[in-house]
């Protein structure tokens, strides 16, 4: 039961135990993982293992999919102090999610660049609104696992590539990198002049 999730969130602010994700929820770390655990915590004092709080939910999420709040016993803190840091960072889902959780920036410069076409690409594709769950349990950007991908145009042919099995390249497929902008690029258009460009020729 896959989420289309707008703007992310693991379901809402406040943390409420659900039967889903409560305290007696039952959670085991891979061993490879709890290597790499072991390996975070040691880079920090003594004493001091709340501050690996953010890498090991790191580790958990790319585990799990999502947060139980028994991750706290890994750190021994008390649940309050993964609360405090799951609820404030809104890409650490704390409800179940399924195979593929997309999620679709809605920060102003997002939509100027007009975001809500991918939203309304992806609705369409997966039958589903804001908030709703596809039932082949497949799907619940467009950001998957920590991948861009951002053309309208493209979203079938991703959707269909992870039905399938197959994850797509991460970045955008329009050849766009880093902060160029969607128009195309509008200064510096031209190699830049060589030395001594502008400089007097009496100095």
């Amino acid at each position: 039961m896959t989420k289309l999730a707008w703007g992310g969130g693991g379901g809402g602010i406040p943390h409420r135990d659900t039967p889903e994700n409560n305290p007696d929820t039952p959670f085991e770390f891979t061993a490879e993982n709890l290597k790499r655990i072991d390996a975070i915590i040691s880079m920090y004092p003594e004493g001091h293992k709340q501050a690996a709080t953010i890498p090991v939910l790191d580790v958990t999420q790319r585990q799990h999919g999502w947060l139980p709040i028994s991750v706290a016993e890994v750190l021994e803190v008390p649940p309050m102090r993964i609360y405090e840091v799951a609820t404030f960072y809104t890409m650490f889902p704390r409800q179940p999610v399924d195979k593929y959780h997309i999620q679709i920036c809605t920060t102003t410069p997002c939509m100027l660049c007009n975001s809500d076409s991918i939203l309304e690409a992806i609705q369409n594709k997966l039958g589903i609104k804001v908030g709703g769950m596809t039932s082949d349990k497949m799907f619940s950007l467009i950001e998957i696992n920590d991948n861009y991908y951002t053309c309208p145009k493209d979203i079938d042919q991703i959707i269909d590539e992870l039905k399938a099995g197959n994850g797509p390249l991460p970045g955008p497929r329009n050849g766009r990198f880093s902060c160029e902008p969607a128009g195309g690029l509008t200064s510096l258009c031209e190699p830049p002049p060589g030395p001594g460009f502008g400089i007097r020729a009496d100095l």
